[in-house]
């Protein structure tokens, strides 16, 4: 008598395709983390000099990925790239006689309430990057805009701009940005004469970048004063709106301010920077302000800006003087109810991360 022989199914076991799927998957992350491993170590190599200058220049300048290059590489050899893409000293004051103020601050209120002549708008193209140049004829109509009194959660630049009665606006200088919170400044603030926040030890090296009671941009070394003597910087220099930036070329902060002074660029050892967003401000002789923010770090392929193209830039729009201000992740640029340079933060790539102030346009 024959008996029926019943089939096994040929559908396959969940458990054993779900064990495939997640072998596969373990492969391929331990794949890319190798393959980002080795690469980060390749960049960190002598076999490519020019390469390794650029990416530990361009690291060091970065808020949360400074500690990859020491993975790779000894402090030494990291310091003796740092010094020998160094940037020299310009220690003048600025030189109020250089810019002429005839005929400024002159505009109605009915030409502040909308953009108009007063304010051009110039696309810039580098190598390496694309920016934004906003020429303000009149810089009275520039003040620096605060959420005061500080909280833990600052606002988009969008947000601060137009909660100003504002037509444009920039990111300025030093902030705590930890998980993109925003809400508390570093080192200086003025805002409209007064002093909202007046810690110059917050960090070595702050410069204090900003505009007196007379429309003049200021760039001025505060490395090492106490409160008291801010206090009285800001009221004997007539300081109405400042921020600070810091000024430190070592392997545990690369950052640079001082772009011009006086008409005289400053001198650069190798490429002076890395590459990454910017945002810098200056001054023409006839009082125009110059504001220009550049895109980096992967945006549309970009690299970043350097601080030879940021001279380059200021020095082609006829600055006098000009700064550099907090990049990288903070640069943007609003105007005219759209943003004109977003954060290159993938996350936020349509807006700005969140700041406690910024440079306006009233």
């Amino acid at each position: 008598m024959n008996k029926s022989v019943k089939q096994k199914s040929g559908a396959p076991n969940h458990k054993i395709v779900l064990l495939r799927v997640l072998l596969v998957l373990s492969v391929t992350v331990v794949m890319l983390c190798l393959t980002v491993f080795l690469s980060l170590k390749a960049l960190c190599s002598d076999r490519y000099p020019n390469v390794q200058s650029t990416f530990v220049t361009t690291i060091l300048e970065t808020g949360q990925m400074k500690s990859l290059v020491s993975i790779f590489m000894k402090s030494e050899k990291i310091q003796e790239i740092v010094d020998a893409n160094s940037m020299k000293a310009l220690d003048s004051d600025v030189d109020e006689g250089l810019i002429s103020l005839a005929g400024v601050g002159e505009s109605s209120k009915e030409d502040m309430a909308e953009p108009g002549e007063d304010i051009e708008i110039f696309e810039v193209a580098g190598a390496t990057y694309t920016g934004t140049m906003m020429i303000v004829k009149d810089p009275s109509r520039v003040s620096l805009a605060t959420i005061y009194p500080w909280r833990e959660m600052g606002v988009t630049l969008d947000e601060l701009v137009t909660q100003n009665d504002a037509v444009a606006g920039i990111n300025g200088g030093l902030y705590k940005s930890d998980n993109n919170s925003g809400g508390r400044p570093l080192g200086v603030i003025v805002s409209n004469g007064e002093i909202q926040y007046n810690r110059p030890n917050d960090c070595r090296g702050l410069v204090l970048v900003g505009f007196t009671t007379e429309n003049i941009l200021q760039i001025i070394d505060i490395n090492g004063m106490s409160e008291a003597q801010v206090t009285e910087l800001v009221e004997t220099r007539h300081i109405r709106d400042a921020v600070t930036f810091q000024e430190e070329a070592s392997d545990a902060n690369n950052h640079f301010v001082q772009l011009i002074i006086n008409n005289e660029a400053r001198q650069m050892n190798g490429a002076g920077s890395g590459l990454n967003p910017r945002t810098a401000i200056g001054q023409r002789a006839d009082g125009a302000v110059l504001m220009f923010v550049t895109d980096g770090r992967g945006k549309s392929g970009h690299l970043g800006a350097s601080s030879g193209d940021l001279i380059a830039v200021m020095q082609e729009y006829g600055a006098v003087n000009a700064a550099n201000l907090d990049g990288g992740s903070s640069s943007c640029m609003y105007y005219d109810g759209e943003y004109l340079m977003e954060s290159v933060t993938f996350y936020y790539a349509n807006s700005s991360w969140r700041l406690p102030a910024g440079f306006i346009v009233r």
